[in-house]
């Protein structure tokens, strides 16, 4: 859903709802939760287009409701979400993130509704992580997503979880416009997506997934069948803009982590066949962190993955050959102030991903969020050759209600 409105306009009106959600929460319920913020992103060089700006600030909020009755056995939870940029009309945008239904037993969960479900044990990416579609225009890290329409059935038994899926309604992958960044040259229309099935958002995507822990591991074993999140694309015959295209796939998904110590050791692996390909991917690695260091409090994370796709083609898999190495650095303080440092590197080349993650909470209800995104690529065969002038620092400051 884009919302039509005039960017410095709609940013105005939503800093005047924010502010009001701010300072008048008494009038809120307690079941009552969420945020709203303001965000400004600096991109580091000039776009290619003169016109598009490197200044980028935008608002969001996001609230939450939630009530339970029966005795705790069923609850709603109902989370909405809007932003309004004042560059890229295309993300001006807002979603229902939630809105589910759960109703719940001794030994079974079911949801009914609008979800979100996430998949996945790397710090990298997330291989198995198929259900929700991602919300590309928040942020290129793929973890935010949005909601999905499903039909969730839990079974709790002591030989592990069976989730079972039926997912009723596709959601499309929505990119930046016009005037946005981190984008191909050519703009993605979204509005002439084609689909391998006749029935298009209609398919009814099927999923499910064993889960569970024992000791020291975490398992996860699941099986997709339904619309590929991750579209292909094809230019038009005006060779002017990009036609989303969705194949139908299947894909088996492994999750492994073990807990030993303070070492954490992570693995996913997929495979999945669709009309075009048939491919294999892994990534796998480890966390070792260094608790407490000289008494400070501080604790100081390790971290190192390697990503493999055996398509070898990274116009469509730009991971197929890459080491992740990174920091985590939690200071434990009463602000629970944390920084994230790590580079992708790609093996055979020069090419590289930086990313800087930084936040600090100030007061009871106030956080302050800083982000980096910075590229390296020289490759014109790798698909992040498309955005490799768009490095960018953005600063968010949120508060909580």
């Amino acid at each position: 859903m884009i919302l039509n409105v005039k960017g410095r306009q709609g940013l105005l009106w939503c800093l005047a709802i924010m502010m009001s959600m701010a300072f008048n929460t008494s009038s809120y319920a307690s079941e009552w939760s969420g945020f709203s913020a303001v965000e400004y992103r600096y991109f580091l060089h000039p776009s290619s287009n003169n016109s598009i700006s490197q200044h980028n600030p935008s608002a969001v909020i996001s609230p939450e409701f939630y009530h339970q009755w029966d005795e705790g056995d069923q609850s709603i939870i109902i989370a909405p979400f809007l932003r309004v940029d004042s560059e890229d009309s295309s993300r001006s945008h807002a979603d229902l993130r939630e809105a589910m239904w759960l109703i719940a037993d001794d030994d079974w969960e079911l949801r009914l509704g609008v979800g979100k479900v996430y998949w996945g044990v790397t710090e990298s990416q997330h291989l198995v992580d198929v259900i929700n579609q991602t919300d590309w225009i928040e942020n290129p890290d793929n973890e935010e997503k949005l909601g999905q329409p499903m039909i969730n059935l839990s079974l709790f038994e002591q030989w592990g979880t069976l989730d079972l899926f039926v997912l009723p309604y596709f959601r499309e992958r929505n990119f930046p416009g016009q005037m946005g960044r981190l984008r191909s040259q050519l703009v993605v229309d979204t509005d002439n997506a084609t689909y391998k099935s006749a029935k298009e958002r209609q398919h009814i995507d099927l999923a499910i997934r064993w889960s569970h822990s024992t000791g020291d591991w975490d398992l996860g074993l699941s099986h997709f069948y339904g619309t590929n999140r991750e579209p292909l694309f094809t230019p038009n015959q005006q060779f002017t803009v990009l036609n989303p295209y969705y194949d139908l796939m299947n894909q088996t998904g492994l999750e492994v982590q073990r807990t030993t110590g303070a070492w954490l050791w992570k693995l996913e692996s997929i495979r999945r066949e669709t009309s075009v390909d048939t491919f294999t991917a892994v990534t796998g690695g480890f966390e070792y962190t260094y608790y407490n260091i000289f008494e400070s409090g501080l604790d100081v994370g390790l971290i190192s993955e390697y990503l493999f796709d055996d398509r070898n083609n990274e116009l469509i898999a730009p991971f197929e050959d890459d080491v992740l190495v990174g920091t985590r650095i939690t200071w434990n303080d009463e602000q629970s102030t944390e920084l994230l440092i790590g580079v992708i590197q790609d093996v055979d080349s020069n090419d590289a991903a930086w990313s800087i993650e930084a936040s600090r909470r100030i007061g009871n209800r106030w956080k302050l969020s800083v982000e980096g995104r910075l590229f390296k690529v020289d490759q014109i065969n790798n698909v992040f050759y498309q955005i490799r002038n768009d490095d960018y620092l953005q600063a968010e400051l949120a508060r909580y209600f």
